[in-house]
């Protein structure tokens, strides 16, 4: 796997690509594709929509559920963006980090805005051995990770 998104927001990050862009490219020179979830129905099919407006459609896995019940089937992940249920990121933190390979890059958004609801994730994260980990004071606050 190349690049995995897990939430709404993944939608927006993934938008500004098109067929020219770095990533699209790269994901069809590797015969890969960019992975994403979006659970609720309105926003599965604007995603849709516009992964087909952009003509990136054949470099989009879009999974229409719950990124939870599908993250297991995924391995060597090396780019997860997650932005999604607050409730969620540490479970989605544990999933995504055993997954990932070698130099992965986790970044989890919100992770200033929110960290009353994240600290148990942002804590888990900075401790991790696993992990080098930082948060980053841009937007609303980057949890970012790089696997070791």
């Amino acid at each position: 796997m190349g690049l995995l998104f897990a939430g709404g927001a993944a939608i927006w990050q993934f938008q500004a690509m098109t067929t020219s862009s770095v990533s699209a490219l790269a994901c069809r020179a590797s015969n890969r594709k960019v992975t994403t979830f979006e659970i609720l129905n309105e926003k599965a099919e604007l995603a849709r929509l516009t992964f087909d407006a952009a003509g990136v459609s054949d470099a989009v896995e879009l999974i229409h559920g719950d990124a939870l019940d599908h993250l297991p089937n995924y391995k060597n992940i090396a780019f997860c963006f997650l932005d999604g249920e607050k409730e969620v990121y540490e479970r989605c933190y544990e999933e995504v980090v055993t997954c990932m390979v070698q130099g992965g890059i986790l970044v989890a958004d919100n992770a200033i805005n929110h960290q009353a609801t994240l600290q148990p994730m942002l804590d888990r994260a900075l401790r991790d051995d696993r992990v080098d980990a930082l948060i980053v004071p841009i937007g609303k606050g980057e949890l970012i990770c790089r696997r070791r």
